[in-house]
């Protein structure tokens, strides 16, 4: 009899560690579904307005997140019209259209950040926020874009980027990202968009 207690003392023992760490577990993983998830590097990550201001994306962290590399002389560069669209229809229902004008791509976004800025204005009526031009491939890649693209590769797992106008769609608190080829129209997008909403308020 001494000896079984003698036993069932560390095995008690291990059991109740066992337990308290799948309790710590389940609270930790609530916390982060219940709230506002500002561990997510995506959101911590250091970016600049293209009017040069230093800030990061915290601010949209609740919403829905369409971050595009842009170019102002690429043959998809009509799409801005669509992007502002489509940031015009769902901007009311948390979702935010952002561009990074990008000149890796044939030198397709030679401009200043101003010249940039009265560009998408003038012949797009672009009102979403815009920021100052970043690397999205290489050695220079911009923090941001190394995540995006490690979180979500492209074709057969490559992470480069292959174009102006990619599209990485990212849900609230970042918990899916999801990647869209240069040719994917914003207005295709929608209903991708539509069913990540109609989700978060189930």
């Amino acid at each position: 009899m001494k000896q079984y207690f003698l036993f069932a003392i560390p095995v008690f023992a291990a059991l109740s560690l066992l337990a308290a760490c799948s309790n710590q577990t389940n609270n930790l993983s609530e916390n982060n579904a219940g709230g506002k998830n500002m561990t997510n590097i995506i959101y911590t990550i250091s970016v600049k307005t293209i009017d040069g201001k230093t800030t990061n994306l915290s601010q949209y962290v609740d919403k829905v997140m369409l971050i595009v590399n842009t170019a102002s002389k690429c043959g998809y560069t009509p799409q801005y019209k669509g992007l502002e669209a489509l940031y015009k229809k769902f901007k009311d229902k948390n979702v935010v259209v952002l561009g990074f004008p990008c000149n890796q791509f044939m030198g397709q976004e030679p401009g200043t950040e101003s010249e940039i800025k009265s560009f998408c204005e003038l012949n797009y009526g672009v009102t979403f926020p815009l920021f100052s031009k970043i690397d999205v491939n290489g050695k220079n890649t911009h923090p941001l874009y190394k995540e995006l693209k490690k979180r979500a590769p492209g074709t057969l797992g490559t992470e480069s980027i292959k174009w102006n106008f990619t599209k990485f769609l990212v849900t609230p608190n970042a918990k899916t990202i999801e990647r869209f080829s240069t040719a994917t129209k914003p207005e295709k997008i929608e209903k991708r968009i539509a069913e990540m909403l109609e989700k978060e308020e189930k």
